[in-house]
């Protein structure tokens, strides 16, 4: 069976199991105030040309997500969301949890824009309402579209205007930063968020999201907001050293290359066989029609994800190709897909 169904099924890339095992007896210090986690915060500074930013080491995305947003808003504070964006779909409301409401906002492609931030704004008219503080966004969105540099501009100018934070939830950061279609740099993500986060778990890692902190404000007390919602790790240098990894000599680029590059040479043959795709995603994720029948003989053969019913014949289903990912793997499933095509 070919497996197209995440980007996360696999432990971990060989170099990081290498690095787990070389060091596996050493003795560290706990909850990320050891030297490994210190040297990963210094190679992701110089990324980012940023050394001022406050940069922290959480376990996954969901706990990332919700300790961010929990810390910077007060309680009676929400965040705008688009109706994609994981916190509203895909993790059972644990942003709500901690009680501060989801504004959903309906984009396109995943992404918010000015306008949309606005009205929901605007709409939120006194203190019978919820107050909205943040707007959070996803890149690579859950559709696999990326943001350009004008797009994050204009909504870091309306969330400045509105005196909104700006938090981006970086899950699939590294296909985004590595699509054709991105013009963003490193170096431009300190000046566009109050914070963003670097997912580890979808592009290599064993585990493990990097929080950065570039709004001086939201950086006091993080490391209580970390241990209060439960995502303060003793073994936190078990992260630390998989992000050193990743970012000391481009790894995490290359791994985020090859995710997109399986992606492409997919999407092409896919299109080339006469199949249709929901979204244009210009990153590892696909999402392509195929009528009822074929998924259940393709089931046998490939594993995805199952998004949605598009019709009473019709259905959307989603392929995720991941660091590991084979050149070998994507012909066999292109020839799959073609015969079913036939």
């Amino acid at each position: 069976m070919i497996n197209l169904r995440n980007d996360y099924s696999q432990i971990a890339h060989p170099q990081i199991m290498k690095v787990l095992s070389d060091a596996c007896l050493n003795v560290n210090e706990g909850y990320g105030l050891d030297e490994n986690s210190q040297r990963a915060v210094h190679v992701i500074r110089e990324l980012l040309e940023d050394n001022s930013s406050d940069i922290h080491f959480l376990m996954n995305g969901t706990g990332t997500n919700k300790t961010v947003l929990s810390h910077i808003l007060r309680p009676y504070q929400a965040v705008i969301s688009c109706d994609t964006g994981h916190i509203n779909v895909h993790e059972t409301g644990a942003v709500e949890a901690t009680g501060h409401k989801v504004i959903v906002c309906n984009g396109i492609d995943g992404k918010l824009d000015r306008e949309l931030v606005e009205q929901a704004f605007y709409n939120h008219t006194d203190e019978h309402m919820v107050m909205p503080k943040a707007v959070y966004i996803s890149n690579a969105t859950e559709t696999g579209a990326v943001y350009t540099l004008s797009e994050l501009k204009d909504l870091r100018h309306i969330c400045d205007k509105l005196g909104l934070y700006l938090y981006m939830d970086g899950a699939r950061l590294g296909v985004a930063m590595q699509s054709e279609k991105n013009n963003i740099k490193w170096k431009d993500l300190s000046s566009l968020f109050d914070a963003f986060c670097i997912g580890g778990t979808k592009n290599g890692a064993m585990l493990g999201e990097a929080v950065v902190i570039c709004n001086e404000e939201l950086k006091k007390d993080f490391r209580y907001s970390i241990k209060n919602g439960g995502g303060m790790y003793a073994k936190g240098f078990i992260i630390g050293m998989q992000f050193y990894e990743l970012f000391r000599d481009g790894l995490y680029n290359e791994l985020a290359d090859n995710s997109n590059r399986m992606a492409d040479m997919l999407k092409k043959g896919l299109i080339a066989a006469g199949y249709r795709m929901e979204y244009d995603s210009y990153t590892n994720q696909l999402f392509v029609i195929i009528n009822k029948t074929q998924a259940k003989e393709l089931s046998d053969k490939i594993i995805f994800e199952t998004i949605r019913e598009k019709s009473d014949k019709q259905m959307v289903i989603r392929f995720v190709t991941s660091f590991a990912t084979k050149e070998k793997e994507i012909k066999e499933a292109l020839r799959i897909m073609e015969e079913l095509n036939r």
